[in-house]
């Protein structure tokens, strides 16, 4: 497997369609930064979120998750989270991954110097959507985090050979998401 360097980004990009819409730079004057780095890309987050509260006192579940009850949806240009709690987002990016590609997705050092982790499991082979987007708030104190900017970084690795069984061929159940998705069982 290796790692894939900005000019393979773009060309899958642009002639393959894996992300869009697509930045062919990297665009950072007075932002949190997105676009193609050197060997990856900087996703954006958009303006939507699920904010988790605990204002009724509900057990986060993974086999039984009830939006009504753990989240708060907010849209804006600026999102809050609570300290030492999380809220759920999604990719401005839509992407579609090859057959012989993996990403792996990892927070963005600005984000993580005040305590914001971004957490999304890999991309696998031939998935495709917007990314949901976990954002934790490590600190005591309300984090904001910035909607259409820079959020998390993308690595690109080639797989030789190429897999037997992709996230198409599985029918995965997150397959094409186009909103924030909870957990699905």
């Amino acid at each position: 497997m290796s790692i894939k360097p900005d000019r393979w980004i773009r060309e899958m990009a642009h002639d393959h369609r894996m992300i869009e819409p697509f930045s062919d730079d990297q665009v950072s004057e007075g932002i949190i930064s997105y676009g193609v780095s050197s060997y990856g890309y900087d996703l954006r987050v958009t303006d939507e979120f699920k904010v988790f509260t605990n204002v009724r006192s509900t057990v986060v579940d993974p086999k039984s998750f009830d939006e009504d009850t753990m989240v708060v949806d907010y849209k804006g240009d600026e999102c809050i989270i609570p300290p030492n709690s999380f809220a759920l987002a999604r990719s401005l990016e839509y992407f579609r991954i090859p057959r012989n590609v993996l990403v792996i997705c990892v927070g963005k050092s600005t984000y993580a110097r005040c305590g914001i982790i971004t957490n999304v499991t890999p991309l696998e082979p031939e998935w495709e959507g917007h990314l949901t987007l976990e954002i934790s708030n490590t600190t005591p104190l309300p984090a904001r985090i910035y909607a259409n900017e820079g959020i998390a970084q993308l690595l690109f690795f080639e797989g030789d050979p190429v897999c037997e069984t992709s996230y198409a061929d599985r029918k995965g159940k997150y397959q094409s998401q186009t909103g924030i998705t909870v957990p699905r069982i």
